[in-house]
């Protein structure tokens, strides 16, 4: 079913252990089709629009990586889950779900962190989003959809899987030019969560593609070396979209894994 707490909207779909899967930058709920699918006869899932993207509207563009989280924790909270859950996200939705577990560690019983990095923004990278924001509010959406397009599948994808890149470009039509600008500010001043990775006891999940253009897969490795009880998986032939490229086997691994914790 599809409901809407606190302006954010969200599916709600199938039965099993609650699982919250945030979407990544600049996509919307729509990225995580073939799983709503494919898992929901294992786990409850939940999955919103973020705040300027896909069917929930933003109220204004002062975001943060804590404003995110406090966002589905509302959600959460308006459908009576205060026990922990499963908290993924794919991308800038694993920054999410990394803040998610700082501020809110008994309500995570495990992590999925699907093509994402621990580490804050360099001071090049702060001043890239910084240039983005810029032309966004200059050419409006298609600024940054049609720069990130060429770089989100593996290469070779564009040709050999057409029905993946023609439904990376509807999910990325969904974003609004606010919610762009929104996210990146908050991506750009997000904290380092290099710290948290020791800390966090839960089992946790990490999956991402061998070929990422967006973030390098040592970025997964040394997540995956610094959390004490996580599970590592890289998919040949893959960039920076998993779930939307190799959904089967990326379906099998999180099932798997599901099904062992």
């Amino acid at each position: 079913m599809n409901s809407e707490t606190f302006s954010l909207h969200f599916e709600d779909r199938g039965i099993g252990v609650p699982t919250l899967l945030i979407h990544g930058f600049p996509f919307s709920g729509l990225l995580w089709a073939r799983q709503s699918e494919a898992l929901s006869e294992q786990a409850r899932l939940l999955v919103p629009d973020l705040p300027g993207f896909g069917n929930s509207p933003l109220a204004d563009t002062s975001y943060t990586m804590d404003r995110y989280v406090e966002d589905c924790v509302a959600v959460l909270d308006a459908l009576g889950l205060l026990e922990p859950i499963t908290i993924g996200g794919l991308s800038m939705g694993g920054y999410i779900a990394l803040a998610f577990a700082r501020n809110f560690p008994e309500r995570v019983g495990r992590l999925l962190l699907f093509s994402t990095r621990a580490g804050a923004d360099s001071a090049e990278a702060k001043a890239a989003r910084d240039k983005t924001i810029a032309q966004v509010e200059e050419h409006g959406s298609s600024a940054v959809t049609e720069a990130m397009y060429p770089k989100l599948l593996a290469p070779a994808a564009y040709s050999e899987n057409p029905g993946a890149a023609a439904e990376l470009q509807m999910v990325m039509q969904t974003a609004s030019a606010e919610g762009i600008i929104a996210a990146l500010r908050a991506m750009r001043d997000r904290p380092d969560s290099s710290d948290l990775l020791g800390k966090l006891q839960v089992p946790t999940l990490i999956v991402h593609g061998r070929e990422d253009q967006i973030i390098p897969p040592s970025e997964a490795e040394a997540m995956a070396k610094a959390i004490p009880n996580s599970e590592l998986h890289l998919i040949d032939s893959t960039g920076h979209l998993p779930n939307l490229e190799k959904p089967d086997e990326f379906n099998r691994i999180v099932a798997t894994f599901l099904g062992n914790h």
